[in-house]
């Protein structure tokens, strides 16, 4: 038990599966948690007894469940600190092949991206020991206007001038990104208009 233990904090958020490799059977999460030395956070997911969580939490463990997705949209603005939206929902891009998630913790907003388009300009940061690869600020603007009837046309525009306005990235960077998602002639006009 106490190497469940062991393993949630350096893992940061344990999934059963995570002790496969280690040779533990399931049942000892459920021993582990009985004692103190793991708490369950959802179905399938465990933490640290002694965990504290960040405001990125929902993120780790999106990434956790889905471990191909890239966090995207809104929740990639949010964690950007871009515009003025917070989510209520994760937003995961998956490959036009993969299986959707379905779980009830966290929700989740599965949005589908091509092969070019989900692995340009992905950024990857460690969330409360978990690898979280998220889109980057130049690709996630992007990703707005191409997604702009999912997000609103709003959102993309005040996230394309909290952008240039604050120097997250640059207005090449932005176009580059435009070109991959295929929206650059849409989002020139706004670029012009914004410097």
């Amino acid at each position: 038990m106490e190497r469940v233990a062991a393993l949630a904090s350096k893992a940061g958020v344990l999934r059963p599966r995570d002790l496969q490799p280690h040779r533990i059977a399931r049942h000892y999460l459920r021993r582990a948690e009985e004692k103190g030395l793991i708490r369950r956070a959802a179905r399938g997911l465990y933490l640290p007894a002694g965990a504290s969580l960040t405001e990125n939490h929902s993120l780790a463990e999106a990434c956790k469940r889905v471990p191909r997705g890239v966090i995207c949209l809104l929740s990639a603005l949010r964690f950007h600190d871009v515009g003025t939206q917070d989510p209520f929902e994760v937003w995961v891009a998956i490959g036009n092949r993969d299986r959707a998630p379905k779980c009830d913790a966290p929700r989740m907003r599965v949005v589908r991206f091509s092969g070019d388009s989900l692995d340009f300009g992905q950024e990857c940061h460690v969330v409360e020991g978990v690898p979280v690869r998220v889109t980057s600020v130049a690709k996630t603007v992007a990703d707005c206007f191409k997604f702009r009837n999912k997000v609103g046309r709003d959102v993309a525009i005040e996230a394309l001038g909290d952008c240039l306005r604050r120097r997250k990235a640059s207005p090449g960077a932005i176009l580059e990104a435009a070109r991959v998602c295929r929206v650059a002639r849409i989002m020139e006009p706004y670029i012009e208009a914004l410097l």
